[in-house]
């Protein structure tokens, strides 16, 4: 398996959250959660850094599940689906299972859980590409 491929895919899916939680939904994000400014600072380094290896985890079995098609099959497009259906079918489950406990709200389930299909959906797409 080729690292530089996951390594690529977690940096686009961090530069994708990036801007998912602050231009696009960073206000409403920070209001459903409750963390304040000094609160979301105080940690960015080990936030940051723990949920970049989180991502690079997921790009890795994306990759995995990727790899079982022919190389000549893969396309960006491909490759966004099988990341797509991870989410949908694995991922994202977990997530609302935990949120559904944690009594958070359909908004915050709504934002964190949109961008997790995204991310990993142009995870899936950035691994196919390349392989070509």
């Amino acid at each position: 398996m080729a690292y530089l491929e996951v390594l690529i895919a977690a940096i686009a899916a961090f530069a994708l959250g990036a801007v998912w939680y602050t231009a696009l939904f960073g206000k409403t994000w920070q209001a459903e959660t409750g963390i304040s400014e000094e609160a979301a600072k105080s940690r960015v380094a080990v936030t940051h850094g723990l949920a970049f290896v989180m991502m690079f985890v997921l790009a890795y079995s994306t990759n995995f599940v990727i790899g079982f098609h022919d190389v000549a099959e893969q396309t960006f497009v491909h490759g966004a689906f099988h990341g797509m259906l991870s989410a949908l079918t694995v991922a994202l489950p977990a997530v609302a299972i935990n949120y559904l406990y944690q009594l958070k709200s359909m908004r915050l389930f709504l934002i964190d859980g949109a961008y997790l299909v995204a991310f990993m959906a142009l995870q899936g797409g950035v691994l196919a590409a390349l392989k070509l």
